[in-house]
């Protein structure tokens, strides 16, 4: 079995959400053989510095699964480019290049985050283009925690304001960019996240399947020798 799940964007203030990640993680993921997170697993990353009680209980979360014999993979999100090699070795973790083919019990599949494939955002890609150059990067992996933490805080909020100005066509992938991706890629299946909008599509190129967020519910999305289930589980209620 093969397991994926992306955009959990887990943080200290939402307690719900690490609960139902810990409990997958402790239920569904050791029976996997493989497990990849495709992007935004936090809310926010600053940095591999960041030692913080919340982030150690996650990473031990996956620590736990790689003794286990679970081979566990992650691709950057929008929310976690910073995610670097000391998170993935803690975690036992392999970083992948943000575009990857992987073999699914023989049929080849490219899974990637998503925000590339929305290509009709236009501001959101010229951020994407500076913030993911070794410079800007460099340069804010020198500033304190603190103020790392500051500068989060108020590209999150600025982000929901513009996001809440955008219609819907702008906030979806450009369905161009999927075709073109798909052929150069030469796959018929396709998986990512980001948008948020769960659902199995029927592209010119084959299927791509969206992983959803868990801001409500857990998203899954299974892949076995024979089938492919994707999985939308509510959370537990509290006593």
């Amino acid at each position: 079995m093969i397991l994926f799940i992306a955009d959990l964007h887990l943080s200290p203030e939402r307690p719900d959400i690490f609960a139902a990640f810990r409990r997958f993680m402790q239920d569904d993921a050791p029976k996997a053989e493989r497990l990849y997170v495709l992007g935004d697993l936090f809310e926010a990353w600053i940095g591999d510095d960041d030692n913080s009680e919340f982030n150690q209980a996650v990473i031990a979360l996956f620590k736990a699964n790689a003794e286990r014999g679970v081979a566990q993979y992650f691709i950057h999100g929008n929310r976690d480019f910073l995610i670097s090699q000391r998170f993935a070795r803690a975690a036992g973790m392999a970083l992948l290049p943000e575009e990857t083919v992987i073999d699914l019990y023989g049929t080849p599949a490219l899974i990637l985050h998503g925000d590339s494939l929305c290509t009709l955002d236009a501001d959101y890609q010229a951020f994407r283009k500076k913030s993911r150059s070794w410079f800007w990067q460099w340069r804010m992996q020198l500033l304190p925690l603190w103020l790392r933490r500051r500068i989060a805080r108020k590209a999150r909020a600025k982000s929901q304001a513009a996001n809440a100005m955008k219609n819907d066509a702008i906030m979806d992938v450009t369905p161009s960019e999927v075709d073109k991706v798909m052929a150069a890629h030469q796959v018929g299946l396709l998986i990512h996240g980001h948008t948020h909008r769960p659902n199995r599509h029927h592209e010119t190129g084959g299927e791509r399947i969206v992983l959803g967020d868990w801001y409500e519910q857990g998203s899954v999305l299974i892949v076995t020798e024979d089938e492919i289930r994707l999985e939308s589980r509510p959370f537990e209620k509290s006593a």
